[in-house]
């Protein structure tokens, strides 16, 4: 074996198995260690804690009935440290009534093994978890280049700089004024910084430049919205964001693009962007105008609320929101 073949090999999955009987960890460790994995034993929650943030787990097994922090308070709590990170967790239990499988499900576990366990059982369970998680992660970095990659593309262009960022924390703020579900108001904050990723498709002269637009230029800028859905169909974490991507350039009066919808066809979402994204422009520098004030900016949309650019009643929540905040000196860094 050469001396850097270990660099190249896989990453042994390592397992976390928790229970107050050294004799039923003892067990465990000695059915893991021979299915090629990495274990970690903990005499009870404390323990089990402190091994969780020391050393890379991938997924733990809990013993249900333990005195003190129980499997349910255990696996909650690994689940809170993990926060939106997939983190796989089986309950063994011998309790299989109704009661305590719901109060499992509510702890976050993702599965349940009776005792006495059935060991090939739980090794199928297992592993499919930890083929789950994997396909998780992969999703997950695949969603952070495209994510990086508009960051990245507004960088090069100083009228840009900051527009994607600027409009998702800006529909975050107003998704929470509506008080719509937190679901939500993740999902506006990842449309807020790819709803313009489909402009990474055209070229860099293009969307810089100062003069007027011929029909064809317009047209092919009118197209990033399609562009955009394209490159982030292909990640299932990014479906429900992609009407918000493709639709947000449309209007309230059907003259907007790419499909001409109008009224209520068009998602909730993609109204919302559209308000946002249309704020943002105005406040901030373009290579054919000065920026304006925001209260100018909010003026001139009170003025044009029923023109048929926009949602005119979520126009007005929007108003509702932004003006004690531009009375108190609201700025854009656009």
């Amino acid at each position: 074996m050469g001396p850097f073949t270990c660099l190249f090999e896989k990453e042994m999955p390592s397992i976390l198995v928790v229970d107050d009987l050294q004799s039923n960890l003892e067990l465990m460790e000695a059915i893991f260690v021979k299915e090629g994995f990495r274990v970690y034993s903990a005499l009870g929650a404390n323990a089990a804690i402190r091994m969780f943030n020391k050393y890379p787990v991938d997924i733990a097994v809990l013993d249900v009935m333990m005195p003190g922090v129980d499997g349910f308070d255990l696996c909650s709590k690994l689940k809170d440290i993990t926060g939106k990170r997939f983190f796989p967790v089986i309950l063994l239990t011998a309790l299989n009534d109704r009661k305590s499988r719901i109060k499992g499900i509510e702890s976050g576990a993702d599965d349940f093994i009776s005792k006495p366990f059935d060991t090939s059982e739980l090794l199928i369970k297992i592993k499919s978890l930890l083929k789950l998680k994997t396909l998780q992660e992969e999703l997950d970095h695949s969603e952070n280049i495209i994510l990086t990659l508009a960051v990245a593309m507004e960088a090069r262009d100083p009228y840009t700089k900051g527009h994607s960022t600027r409009v998702s924390k800006l529909a975050v703020d107003f998704v929470t004024f509506l008080d719509l579900p937190g679901k939500d108001r993740e999902e506006m904050k990842k449309a807020g910084i790819l709803h313009d990723i489909g402009k990474i498709c055209l070229n860099e002269s293009l969307l810089r430049k100062p003069g007027p637009l011929t029909k064809e230029e317009i047209d092919m800028i009118k197209r990033h919205t399609i562009l955009g859905e394209e490159i982030c169909k292909p990640l299932v974490s990014m479906r429900r964001i992609l009407p918000a991507i493709r639709h947000h350039h449309e209007r309230w009066d059907g003259k907007g693009f790419p499909d001409r919808l109008g009224k209520d066809d068009i998602p909730l979402m993609a109204r919302i962007l559209s308000i946002i994204d249309s704020f943002d422009a105005m406040v901030s520098v373009r290579p054919y105008r000065d920026r304006r004030s925001a209260k100018v900016t909010l003026e001139t949309m009170r003025a044009e609320r029923f023109n048929g650019q926009w949602d005119a009643e979520l126009l007005g929540y929007f108003l509702e929101m932004m003006e004690p905040l531009v009375e108190k000196g609201y700025k854009s860094d656009g």
